[in-house]
């Protein structure tokens, strides 16, 4: 153990090598979902490619084990995840609150919506990791990339095959990508159509890695997304391009009145869905609450002898960590409450929104952790939790102050109202995170504790490094919608979303019935699956449901045919010989399939941001048989996959 410097008393997991590592990936990582997240609104889960690269590090310096590499994998993650920020913070510069990113504010705001989101995710660990049957698709993935890797070396033939497994799906999704960004076959696939007096399109994003979440959630979560797709792009879409009047092109006003109309429609079925998940689990939160004390108890009399699975951080901890989180909160907050008509009498509307920052973080604690494990950190629509809250912050300003006035008046409450909304939207990111890598943690054997504190480093590193990323992109590009911006300036699309609706709802002009008919649909899909599950039916989650209305079809109708895929895999693996060994090749495929894009998504960041290039690998123009060629390839290789694993499962 000479050399090695630990931060714990047990063994070679939380060291100070795999935090500065988780650091140093953690640099690379966050900025280039920085960068994608402000360009395109998407961002991609880093615990996977932060696993791959922490076992390559580690092994070439030697000693190192699957905990340590675990370590490294949550740091990365957490700072990686906490990225989301850029859904909100950029609002403040959008609406000329702000023209650059104050460096300690920024970081402030970061940080402490980070921890408090660790802190508050802490008892759930209990109710929704190891007390429930979620499927944690991303979650199980990195846990098998973690077995594979330290298994490898010890020669044993299943960990061959099933490393073989691995890194066939992961060359075969890394290699469909590259290729589809040099555009000599299409990466996305769509088409706008007349329906009726409407209008409405059929996409789908030629993407393993979403072959492979399909597989790893199941059929039930599949199926669910299905059917909200269905009613967001069959019925939703069709009448509100029918409500606007039918303008060419189509696929313009059809992708506008998703965003405009559907997304809104999505963010209410999403919220009803969402409460009712809470009101559901929350017997099992508050037994994790109790189940936490227990244990607490139990380390205080048996001290080491306890269980080293049950050791979350005291929960005298976290009680203390939220608390003195709280009064730097409520001074960020005075800090914005400078404009009229807060400045005034500022302390009672600063304690009350310090109170909703608590409340709704631990909604959206419980919210989020249940989320990501239904259908993985990446596909979670985080940004309809954003919109809740920011929903929630501007109307509380609004029943205080009202709504309406002058623009300056509008401008200083929605400012007030997106800070608000950043802080609980750091919580909601890192719950999203949290429970996968503690569910990571949980099948690799670690403890749970460590893992926590490595979040909390994670969070810090996150904090540190955004704010100059942020300045840096503001400052070269702009963002959309922004005092000033240019032609080149960054879409910034939630952050755009968001901003216009907190604006929306202060200057007394926001369409509710959006939100109204959205609550309609979760309900209804809240009672349907109520009734499937008295009536002893497969369930059909009504989050699931949300997600589909709320998400791209590009994205959602891919999940659910890896979910059929996987589920027709399954049925063939359960006649196996070896039952157990042949479900094990499709999981390890089905993983493979989201590290290769997953490693192939960082390096296409750093390419994009490095040359300013969008399209940096592009060797054509794009042209017709790009999409024929595209679904044939993706068939076909989705085929050759599935009869790998078979045969690998055989021999």
């Amino acid at each position: 153990m000479a050399g090695r410097t630990d931060l714990s008393a047990h063994g070679r997991e939380l060291t100070l090598r795999g935090v500065a590592l988780g650091g140093l990936i953690t640099v690379a990582f966050t900025a280039a979902n920085v960068y994608l997240g402000l360009k395109v609104g998407l961002t991609f889960a880093t615990s996977i490619p932060a696993a791959v690269i922490s076992m390559a590090a580690l092994r070439a310096v030697g000693g190192a084990t699957i905990l340590e590499n675990n370590i490294v994998q949550t740091v990365a993650s957490a700072a990686g995840t906490l990225s989301a920020i850029i859904f909100v913070l950029p609002g403040l510069v959008i609406i000329g609150w702000w023209t650059d990113f104050p460096y300690l504010t920024s970081a402030a705001v970061i940080g402490l919506g980070g921890i408090l989101g660790v802190m508050l995710s802490v008892p759930l660990r209990r109710a929704l990791v190891t007390g429930s049957d979620l499927p944690y698709p991303e979650g199980v993935a990195a846990a098998e990339v973690l077995k594979v890797g330290a298994g490898s070396g010890q020669g044993a033939e299943e960990n061959q095959r099933g490393l073989r497994m691995l890194l066939l799906g992961s060359l075969a999704s890394a290699a469909f990508a590259v290729v589809a960004n040099t555009r000599l076959i299409a990466a996305e696939a769509a088409v706008a159509f007349r329906v009726g007096a409407g209008a409405t399109s059929v996409s789908g994003s030629f993407s393993l890695a979403l072959i492979g979440v399909g597989h790893l959630v199941g059929v039930s979560v599949g199926l669910a997304m299905f059917i909200g797709m269905l009613i967001s792009w069959a019925v939703l879409v069709p009448v509100s391009t029918a409500a606007h009047g039918l303008t060419e092109p189509l696929s313009v006003l059809v992708s506008q009145t998703f965003r405009g109309d559907v997304r809104l429609i999505g963010t209410g079925v999403i919220g009803v869905a969402a409460l009712w998940t809470l009101l559901k689990i929350l017997g099992p939160i508050a037994n994790g609450v109790r189940t936490a004390l227990a244990a607490a108890r139990l380390r205080r009399e048996q001290g080491d002898r306890l269980d080293l699975a049950e050791r979350d951080l005291p929960i005298a901890v976290v009680g203390g960590v939220i608390g003195l989180a709280i009064a730097p909160i409520a001074i960020l907050l005075f800090g914005f409450a400078t404009g009229a008509p807060v400045a005034a009498n500022p302390w009672p509307i600063v304690i009350g929104s310090a109170a909703y920052i608590l409340i709704a973080g631990t909604v959206v604690a419980a919210i989020c952790g249940y989320m990501a494990g239904l259908i993985g950190s990446s596909n979670s629509p985080i940004s309809g939790v954003g919109i809740l809250a920011a929903l929630g912050a501007a109307l509380l300003l609004a029943a205080a102050y009202g709504a309406g006035g002058p623009p300056d008046r509008v401008q200083a409450l929605a400012a007030y109202a997106l800070i608000t909304t950043a802080i609980v939207f750091g919580v909601a990111t890192i719950s999203n995170d949290n429970l996968q890598d503690l569910k990571t943690g949980q099948l690799v054997g670690a403890t749970p504790w460590r893992q926590q504190a490595a979040l909390v480093f994670g969070v810090i590193f996150g904090a540190l490094i955004i704010p100059p990323v942020l300045n840096l992109l503001n400052g070269a590009f702009g963002f959309s919608g922004a005092p000033g911006a240019g032609p080149n300036a960054l879409a910034a699309p939630q952050a755009t979303l968001i901003a216009a609706l907190v604006k929306g709802v202060l200057g007394g002009d926001l369409d509710w019935s959006r939100i109204a008919i959205g609550a309609a649909i979760g309900a209804t899909a809240v009672a349907l699956d109520e009734a499937l599950g008295r009536a002893g039916r497969m369930r059909l989650p009504p989050l699931g449901v949300g997600m589909g209305v709320y998400l791209p079809m590009s994205i959602t109708l891919l999940v659910p045919i890896g979910a059929a895929l996987g589920w027709l895999y399954g049925r063939w693996a359960s006649g196996a010989r070896d039952r157990e060994l042949a479900g094990r090749m499709g999981v390890l495929m089905a993983t493979g399939l989201i590290v290769g894009e997953s490693l192939f998504g960082v390096v296409f960041a750093g390419l994009v941001a490095g040359t300013g290039n969008e399209a940096p690998l592009a060797l054509v123009s794009p042209h017709r048989l790009a999409e024929p060629l595209a679904a044939a390839a993706f068939a076909g290789a989705i085929a050759l996959l599935y009869a790998a694993a078979r045969r690998a499962a055989a021999r």
